[in-house]
């Protein structure tokens, strides 16, 4: 039982686990030097001038246990089961692990995906399901009505694929300093909102999304331009993976979601089928993402970062006042202004080349 008010506790569980956030970023980043995990300019496609440690995720998945450990020992979690609760830890935990091997021995992608798989996979199985989707147009789409043993065969895949999905957007998005985590951190921002609007009232659910906003900004510092630690696999597959489970368990508030990361989900839409359109591997990156063409017509690391920051909140946020058919408004919204971006800053590379 709350012995303080909930808004007192919000402020508490926020500030210790960015102080614990922050702490613990600096001991990682000893870490990471002292084994050689180390992120070097070898490609075009890593703008850093010099090599950078990596193991950023462990810091943010660490603090953010923490925060919930803490959470769960003052029996302040009753709206959401300690299984559902287990099932996205041991998840975000196996990310982590198959993060720190990726970084210190580069696995291939092949490999890459089985840590994915698997947390994706332990959610599921820990009781994580949607049993239904809003059809903005009136009616729900019911999807538990077949199951496998207690498991509803289409709301459990759905919940796969979907993690899956935001686990890669983050994946992909992780090419400029701190354009993950700062978005990593609004969105559990969003969320907290989404869950204390009135339709919503899911307390739980709140205090789990500030915690991971509070982790996730406990580390921007060391990760804003100019970086001194790189979030690594590890961080840049956990952050997507909680911003979707956070998304689910939610309410099933997808669409959320999808507004905070709608430009990032795109972007890797387009790039990940104009790779398969010319024969190249989707899992191999390279500099057609939007936040290298933002750099191609002249901005600064900086400026494309908080743009792209910018994009988020305002969607994120009217995102909370919307109802169903508003959200998918504001989807095409979305869509038609990451369109607009793309053409603007092609258009604009070109004249600058051709003036060049």
């Amino acid at each position: 039982m709350m012995s303080l008010s909930r808004e007192i506790y919000f402020a508490i569980f926020f500030l210790a686990t960015f102080l614990a956030s922050f702490f613990i970023t600096k001991r990682v980043k000893l870490l990471a030097e002292s084994l050689g995990a180390r992120d070097f300019p070898d490609i075009p496609r890593k703008i850093h001038a010099k090599p950078l440690p990596k193991f950023g995720g462990i810091a943010i998945f660490l603090s953010f246990i923490a925060g919930v450990i803490a959470f769960a020992l003052l029996g302040l979690s009753d709206e959401i089961s300690l299984l559902h609760i287990a099932g996205f830890v041991l998840g975000g935990a196996v990310l982590v692990a198959g993060g720190i091997l990726d970084d210190r021995y580069d696995l291939p992608p092949y490999k890459q995906i089985w840590f994915p798989v698997a947390a994706a996979f332990l959610v599921v199985l820990s009781g994580t399901h949607i049993s239904y989707i809003t059809n903005p147009l009136g009616g729900p789409i019911i999807l538990d009505q077949y199951k496998i043993l207690t498991y509803p065969i289409f709301g459990s895949l759905l919940v796969f694929v979907w993690i899956m999905g935001i686990t890669y957007t983050t994946k992909f998005l992780d090419g400029m300093d701190g354009l993950v985590t700062g978005i990593s951190g609004i969105a559990g921002l969003v969320i907290f909102g989404l869950s204390l609007a009135p339709e919503v009232n899911q307390t739980t659910t709140a205090f789990l999304a500030l915690i991971f906003a509070a982790a996730c900004f406990g580390f921007l510092p060391f990760n804003f331009h100019p970086a001194k630690i790189f979030l690594g696999e590890g961080g840049s597959t956990f952050t997507g993976f909680m911003i979707a489970v956070l998304a689910v368990i939610s309410g099933g508030k997808i669409a959320t979601a999808l507004l905070v990361l709608g430009i990032p989900i795109l972007d890797a839409v387009w790039v990940i089928v104009r790779r398969l359109w010319f024969g190249a591997s989707p899992f191999i990156g390279d500099k057609k993402h939007l936040h290298f063409r933002l750099l191609d017509i002249g901005l600064s690391q900086r400026q494309a970062v908080v743009l792209l920051y910018f994009l988020a909140a305002a969607f994120g946020g009217v995102a909370v006042f919307l109802q169903s058919l508003g959200k998918l408004v504001a989807l095409i919204i979305l869509s038609v202004v990451m369109l607009i971006v793309a053409m603007a800053a092609a258009f604009l590379y070109r004249y600058r080349h051709l003036k060049n």
